[in-house]
């Protein structure tokens, strides 16, 4: 069964009122496991924001990696999926906004190591990023020389789910004529099967039929962004962006390594939802759950 996309899975971030002011959080959900992100906003806001324009307007939605090359990078926000899971279904370009400054020399600068995720642009042109995302699978510092071919911009980092990013990293390589595979072969990687850009075209399952909608590997993204302000009256408050038609928990800790309590369970309208906590406990840490 290749329906492999959703399962229960975790978005989650551990602040209190006194935290220093990290960047976004989003989550980058695959069949192969999760990966936690931390955005640069407050170093590269243009390119966050292009990105969360990206995201929050719909654009990524059922996008999936186009392009993986082991040892090197993992690509997607190029591409989605129209009519998933019927027999019409097909895939289309995303449709980009105007490209973006070249922010690599704002802000701190950050190196393309392992663990990063960066922007993706056209050889040869430094202001030409659009929709288009890439995690680095190595440390490639060589994307950072200072010419119009590189300057690649780092925008966030990995932390939590380099398992995942490993996992990338062991893809097996298949070339036309399609082999016959031993039942059961996973992460096939086809390599120049088909031409740019899906020259290098990652699938879950390597099979004679293998190009059907729920091979891809689907990177679906989320974004809470969860904040903790002084409640009026006195007390916190707890809001963030919710998960439309999914059940959000809010949660609490005092200790550390957590022991979680429910505060709130709602049904997420995919609007920025809000909780308040009355307590007067300053030691308070918080988190929001979504189960898939």
């Amino acid at each position: 069964m290749l329906f492999l996309r959703t399962a229960c899975c975790l978005i989650a971030v551990l602040c209190s009122l006194n935290s220093t002011l990290a960047g976004t959080l989003v989550q980058f959900r695959t069949a192969l496991g999760n990966i936690e992100v931390e955005l640069y906003d407050n170093d590269k806001p243009v390119t966050v924001h292009n990105f969360l324009q990206y995201l929050q307007s719909g654009r990524y939605q059922n996008e999936f990696a186009h392009r993986l090359v082991p040892g090197f990078v993992i690509q997607g926000g190029g591409f989605t999926i129209t009519n998933y899971g019927t027999t019409n279904w097909t895939q289309i370009a995303i449709p980009t906004y105007p490209p973006i400054t070249n922010e690599f020399g704002v802000g701190q600068r950050y190196s393309n190591i392992y663990g990063t995720i960066a922007m993706a642009k056209l050889g040869g042109d430094t202001n030409s990023a659009t929709s288009q995302w890439y995690f680095n699978l190595a440390n490639n510092t060589g994307l950072d020389a200072p010419d119009t071919n590189n300057l690649f911009v780092v925008f966030g980092h990995v932390i939590a789910g380099t398992n995942v990013l490993n996992l990338f990293n062991t893809f097996p390589y298949w070339t036309f004529p399609w082999p016959v595979l031993p039942a059961g072969t996973t992460n096939v990687l086809l390599y120049q099967l088909y031409g740019p850009p899906f020259d290098t075209l990652p699938l879950l399952y390597g099979t004679i039929n293998s190009t059907i909608d729920t091979n891809f590997v689907f990177m679906d993204i989320s974004l809470l962004q969860v904040s903790i302000q002084p409640a009026t009256g006195g007390g916190r408050q707890i809001s963030w962006n919710s998960a439309a038609g999914l059940t959000n928990i809010v949660e609490f800790t005092t200790n550390l390594p957590p022991v979680w309590n429910t505060l709130a369970t709602t049904n997420g309208t995919g609007a920025r939802m809000a909780v308040v906590d009355a307590a007067a406990d300053p030691k308070r840490f918080y988190r929001v759950r979504v189960t898939y």
